[in-house]
């Protein structure tokens, strides 16, 4: 019996004739503006997808949106399944194997985050150069299937280097102030409390979420090369004395920054076609 990360890649290839872009990328809260930037488009919707977690929260539509964006081939993931909707660690897996099943082979994750740091003001774009799993959670807990990836992986050099300089050079000819820095993961659906701000700053974190880290390990494990991309829509709890923070908030912040991701992403599509990866 197949496995369903198998059959899930089975109908993306299905819907695509066999042609599945081999860059993906996965649209964070809010940002699902980009994909109204795909040319041509073929929208595959999750619930067509066998075993794919379907999100529920506002922000994410929960489809694929296959297509051109700026000439060059993309699929774009719009929306994810969350931790703290309560699907399991491993049912998170299975977008990534299924991606890497039908074809793909490199993955770009975006979110929105709220920054750390005093220079990550809302709409601000920041690369994310490595992470913190705060959680202690994993989507790879659990019995290990050699035939997706290994039993321990190597995290040394999880966000793929080549792909960051690639992005890096996107900015610079968009006049992208990218800023880098390191993203931390916890699981919520509460924000952090501001002493836990203070802690994650200490622990050198410049920016925190509620996805993307999930994901990110279960492409590296099955072979992915991945990128990711935050969008700071707020500075963190207790950095603005009397700010409260809201997913309202957070969504009309990221639509904001939805038009310097597109034309980093459409940049950084230029930039893979013109080195030949």
């Amino acid at each position: 019996m197949a496995h369903s990360h198998d059959a899930a890649g089975a109908v993306i290839r299905d819907r695509l004739n066999g042609d599945v872009p081999t860059v993906t990328m996965v649209l964070g809260s809010g940002l699902g503006a980009v994909a109204d930037l795909i040319e041509d488009p073929t929208v595959i919707d999750y619930a067509d997808l066998p075993g794919f977690p379907r999100p529920t929260v506002s922000g994410h539509a929960g489809r694929i949106v296959s297509g051109n964006l700026a000439s060059a081939p993309v699929m774009i993931l719009q929306g994810r399944a969350h931790a703290y909707e309560g699907h399991a660690m491993a049912d998170l897996a299975l977008p990534a194997r299924a991606l890497r099943s039908a074809g793909v082979e490199t993955l770009v994750l975006t979110n929105a985050a709220g920054g750390l740091r005093e220079d990550l003001m809302p709409g601000r774009l920041m690369l994310i150069t490595d992470h913190i799993n705060w959680s202690g959670m994993s989507p790879l807990i659990g019995p290990n299937n050699d035939a997706i990836g290994p039993r321990f992986l190597d995290m040394s050099a999880a966000y793929d280097p080549d792909l960051r300089a690639a992005l890096q050079r996107s900015a610079d000819k968009a006049g992208i102030d990218l800023a880098e820095g390191v993203y931390l993961w916890v699981p919520g659906p509460n924000f952090e409390t501001p002493a836990e701000i203070r802690a994650f700053r200490i622990l050198g974190a410049d920016a925190v979420g509620m996805s993307t880290v999930p994901e990110m390990l279960a492409a590296r494990h099955c072979g992915l090369r991945v990128a990711a991309v935050s969008g700071i829509t707020n500075l963190a709890a207790g950095m603005v004395e009397g700010a409260a923070l809201d997913h309202a908030h957070t969504l009309v912040q990221s639509g904001a920054l939805a038009g310097d991701m597109g034309r980093l992403l459409a940049g950084f599509l230029a930039e893979l076609g013109a080195v030949g990866s």
